[in-house]
């Protein structure tokens, strides 16, 4: 079930705003927490096993850590602990268990497919033919997986660091890990941003009007303008062979859909949160304005730069150990970053590059890059880095990716009839798309910043992105959020 559907649009949230409201205080976390497992459950039941151990496990690690394993009733009106601290060599084992447990569930479900690949790739090099791993088994991924996991983590953490309390009713950490609008692709809510919300929030007409705004302008920018990109990068990536200027505009085109596609969810779910009461962080903040890659990384996919600066990077040292050691660190924290979006070389790459740049920025060489060009040159500079990286988040392959590459960069002579591609990316549609997603892009303010203050015409924009977005929802094929497979 995706947010952008007839089936959970008219059906599945107003059923689940309907029973949420109608609920008693003390049973509101405890519907909220069913309709989310029924949301989860929708493609694979055995999916909600998997997170109800994930989450039972943080669960009894948070109240360890606390100082009181046993449960008290889920009414119960004391709902959270103080850890002793000092921390003891129980609380740091405790922890350890939160951690490995995590870590051994997303590194199995993700990672050994990809490991099982590559090992018989290796052993059949040797000769060792019939030793490989291939028809061993094979590993569905759970959706969101990469998400509940560090979000389930990040409340062991923050108890054992003293952030915030343990819960020690279990219905509402259930419900704090199962929330449905940020479960399968965040953004990643840390325990200490809703401690206290879980504990009491406000329900206002202010917030739920907000949060409907939010709803539909994210719907708006996942069908108005990231599907038709996602379109013109389809065509070109899969084009085998196109030429520079056509792959640099399929390079363009998908930069434009992951930005809106992902920033879709994260409006549509900071959204329905605000009509539950709930206040998310911002999960983007114009990140293709940035001035150069660590200013990107300061405002793209926040939830997942600030929790690996957090619990990776400042605990390997961060920039307090000396030059040698902090480009370590870069270079390690983006190198998993990689592998956290997914079990590919192509991420590993991706994420590699990136920490290239981020290492000759942190040591000087960002004039060597940027020069003393003006802000908008060097803006332009950013983004094509970023496009050129994106090759290796939307090509099928290693391979792929680098011939991908070598297009951009004119190394390659396309193929006859590469022409053609482009009597398809340069039909009138999805020219006008992508130049009103330039607009959005560089001259619209955010969603964050426009919906603080609905006026009546502010209301009327709104009312018209979402009717619109309906309309096309319902002339387009099946297309998931990107961000699904992660």
């Amino acid at each position: 079930m995706v947010f952008s559907s007839h089936l959970f649009l008219f059906y599945f949230l107003p059923a689940s705003l309907v029973l949420y409201y109608l609920s008693p205080r003390w049973l509101k976390h405890l519907t909220l927490t069913a309709v989310s497992y029924v949301f989860y459950g929708w493609a694979n039941p055995l999916f909600v096993v998997l997170m109800f151990g994930s989450t039972l496990v943080d669960y009894l690690c948070g109240l360890a850590l606390a100082g009181q394993l046993r449960p008290s009733r889920w009414r119960d009106p004391v709902p959270l602990l103080r850890p002793k601290y000092p921390r003891t060599r129980r609380q740091r084992w405790v922890l350890a268990i939160s951690l490995i447990s995590n870590l051994s569930l997303l590194g199995f479900f993700k990672y050994f497919n990809f490991l099982a690949s590559n090992y018989t790739a290796l052993v059949e090099s040797l000769g060792l033919t019939g030793m490989g791993l291939e028809n061993a088994l094979k590993v569905t991924l759970p959706l969101g997986i990469s998400f509940y996991t560090f979000q389930s983590m990040s409340y062991a953490i923050d108890v054992y660091r003293g952030d915030a309390p343990a819960i020690r009713n279990p219905i509402d950490y259930w419900c704090y890990v199962a929330m449905f609008p940020q479960l399968v692709a965040g953004p990643i809510v840390r325990f200490k941003e809703v401690a206290d919300q879980l504990r009491e929030r406000a329900h206002t007409v202010e917030k739920f009007v907000r949060g409907i705004a939010f709803l539909g302008l994210g719907l708006g920018k996942k069908t108005l303008l990231a599907n038709p990109c996602g379109k013109v990068a389809d065509m070109a990536f899969d084009a085998g062979s196109v030429g520079c200027i056509d792959a640099w505009v399929g390079a363009v085109a998908y930069a434009f859909q992951i930005y809106f596609d992902f920033s879709a969810y994260s409006d549509m779910a900071v959204g329905m949160g605000l009509m539950m009461g709930f206040t998310f962080a911002k999960n983007f903040d114009s990140p293709y304005l940035s001035r150069s890659i660590t200013e990107f990384w300061r405002r793209w996919h926040l939830s997942l730069s600030t929790w690996l600066r957090d619990n990776l990077y400042y605990p390997l040292g961060g920039s307090r150990k000396g030059p040698v050691r902090t480009c370590v660190n870069l270079a390690l924290v983006m190198l998993l970053g990689g592998l956290w979006h997914g079990a590919s070389w192509n991420f590993v790459i991706w994420g590699a590059i990136h920490g290239l740049v981020l290492i000759l920025e942190r040591i000087g060489r960002q004039r060597a890059i940027f020069g003393r060009l003006p802000a908008f040159a060097k803006v332009a500079v950013t983004f094509a880095i970023v496009c050129f990286t994106w090759v290796f988040f939307r090509a099928a392959d290693l391979p792929s990716a680098v011939e991908y590459c070598r297009s951009m960069l004119g190394l390659t002579s396309p193929q006859s009839g590469a022409g053609l591609i482009g009597g398809l990316i340069y039909q009138p549609y999805y020219v006008v798309s992508m130049l009103l997603t330039a607009v959005v892009v560089w001259a619209c303010p955010q969603t964050w910043d426009f919906t603080r203050r609905i006026t009546c015409t502010k209301a009327l924009w709104i009312t018209a992105v979402f009717w619109l977005a309906i309309v096309a929802m319902t002339t387009q094929e099946f297309n998931p959020f990107i961000y699904f497979i992660f």
